[in-house]
């Protein structure tokens, strides 16, 4: 049974730097995964592509035959996939049963009212694959509380549109501690509690809409996004290792991979700390990590990566039978560190 993750999110929000990061973090744990690119205008993916659709379709020929604009081009590539399903269905059986990647378009309609991308999962659904939609966004919504509410607004419509598990993230959340003090806690706004809190700081945001009706429009959107009580966020930092591991873990609890999987007896530690509980971390963990004490955990971090390069290194000089004073230059290639790393790629 093969699983996948369907990524979504609006344009910059991450999506094609966290399939390059997760790709190389499943890389470094022993799982065989491929990415899948779904964006027809993604002509200069970071990642290895799989399967590309633009050997389909491309959105260039899309604007230049049917005189369509960006936007409306990348609906007619989705709509001209999905009646061309046999080429998707025969390039995935040509992979396998890797894990999936499906990098998604940034345009929103195709995840909140257009029913192309909705009805390709569907179909996906009966091949066999196990999907989670993972969906991105900027975590530079939380200095503005009009982005946040509509991220969460975002977010909702989604969740009720594709109809899979679904697992909420704010990317870039190492970037956070640079910006202006947030008012909130971050438990405040992965849990999305009382938005009650949040309207008086609209109204500060926005003083020329400052009105008794904008209040009452505020507090509706608050309520209906309470009603149904849907939306959490999950924090990601891609190129930070922790973080990649409690959100994998995260997304293997909701499509039902740690519960049974193709991974056996000989699992690295990587694998074993995948399947352990303790690979969650906690909000007021990520509070303190990345908000409160940023610098000094990344010098901690820096630290230990440190101590371990000098004991692999020592390492390799006894297998060599090398002293601490012999020359660097005679000393073999260390052997290969199975701790996973994610580097961001250079465009």
């Amino acid at each position: 049974m093969p699983f996948g993750q369907l990524v979504l999110g609006a344009p910059g929000a991450g999506k094609s730097t966290y399939c390059d990061g997760m790709h190389q973090f499943m890389g470094a744990i022993g799982r065989q995964c491929s990415v899948v690119n779904l964006d027809p205008a993604n002509d200069h993916t970071s990642y290895p592509c799989a399967l590309d659709i633009r050997n389909l379709v491309t959105l260039e020929e899309i604007m230049a035959d049917d005189k369509l604009g960006p936007n409306g081009g990348i609906l007619y590539a989705l709509e001209e996939l999905e009646n061309n399903m046999e080429w998707l269905e025969e390039g995935l059986k040509e992979i396998g049963d890797d894990y999936i990647l499906f990098d998604c378009p940034g345009q929103v309609e195709l995840y909140t009212h257009h029913n192309s991308l909705r009805n390709i999962i569907f179909r996906l659904q009966k091949l066999g694959f196990r999907l989670v939609v993972v969906h991105l966004s900027d975590s530079f919504c939380l200095t503005q509380p009009s982005l946040y509410i509509a991220n969460i607004l975002l977010a909702l419509r989604a969740m009720l549109q594709m109809d899979l598990p679904h697992i909420n993230i704010l990317s870039k959340i190492d970037k956070v501690s640079s910006y202006d003090k947030l008012p909130f806690n971050l438990d405040y706004y992965t849990d999305v509690d009382d938005l009650s809190y949040m309207i008086p700081a609209l109204e500060a945001e926005s003083p020329a809409l400052r009105s008794e009706k904008f209040s009452r429009l505020n507090t509706a959107i608050a309520k209906v996004i309470e009603d149904f009580a849907l939306v959490r966020f999950e924090v990601l930092a891609v190129e930070n290792k922790k973080s990649m591991m409690h959100i994998l873990r995260v997304i293997d609890r909701a499509g039902g991979y740690v519960f049974g999987t193709a991974e056996g007896a000989n699992d690295t530690i990587w694998q074993v700390a995948m399947r352990n509980d303790a690979s969650l971390m906690d909000v007021e963990d990520i509070q303190e990590r990345w908000i409160d004490n940023k610098e000094y955990y990344d010098a901690e971090e820096l630290r230990e990566e440190e101590e371990q390069a000098k004991i692999r290194d020592a390492k390799a000089r006894e297998a060599a039978g090398l002293g601490p004073d012999d020359d660097v230059d005679m000393v073999p290639p260390a052997p290969a560190d199975d701790t996973p790393k994610v580097v961001r790629k250079k465009k």
